[in-house]
């Protein structure tokens, strides 16, 4: 990760919240379509060596995605978003969680809402994701799986990906 770049991860867990501020070495456009094209979210999505395979995506309100996250054995581990509300280049917040393959949610696992807010920083642009838990159990299991590893991960992927899409846009 380019140490220059913005990232604080931060919980709540007197609101069940996770907190994550990170910065982006590219223009909003980009940034946006890498957070809501599932072309581009297949690449940077689940960390190493996972990896997203997205079984169908409607970017809309009412909308949602489904996808796997595939590992390197081929297992199989389904999650589903459901799109509420989408204010193109600003933000979109969605309720996710983990399904099956038909998207039918498993309500063993937890779900919650996740706001993501972009903004322009001069020639960058930061997101603000905000995920809030039903309940501190929630929150402590999505902990627990390594999320914040997983998502610094995630993260570093985009890092390496968001130049060479700059330069196949012209």
């Amino acid at each position: 990760m380019n140490s220059n770049l913005l990232f604080d991860f931060s919980v709540n867990k007197e609101n069940n919240t996770i907190h994550i501020q990170r910065e982006f070495d590219a223009g909003l456009e980009l940034v946006w379509k890498a957070w809501t094209t599932a072309e581009l979210l297949d690449q940077w999505w689940g960390p190493e060596p996972w990896r997203a395979e997205t079984k169908t995506m409607d970017f809309r309100e009412g909308g949602s995605w489904l996808y796997a996250m595939v590992g390197p054995q081929g297992e199989r581990h389904w999650s589903k978003a459901h799109y509420i509300t989408i204010e193109k280049e600003k933000l979109f917040t969605q309720r996710d969680g983990f399904c099956d393959e038909n998207g039918v949610m498993n309500a063993e696992l937890p779900e919650n809402i996740m706001e993501n807010h972009f903004r322009p920083k001069g020639d960058k642009a930061q997101v603000d994701m905000i995920l809030i838990f039903d309940d501190l159990a929630d929150l402590e299991k999505t902990l627990e799986t390594g999320f914040r590893e997983g998502i610094t991960t995630d993260f570093e992927q985009l890092d390496a990906l968001l130049p060479v899409w700059k330069s196949q846009a012209g």
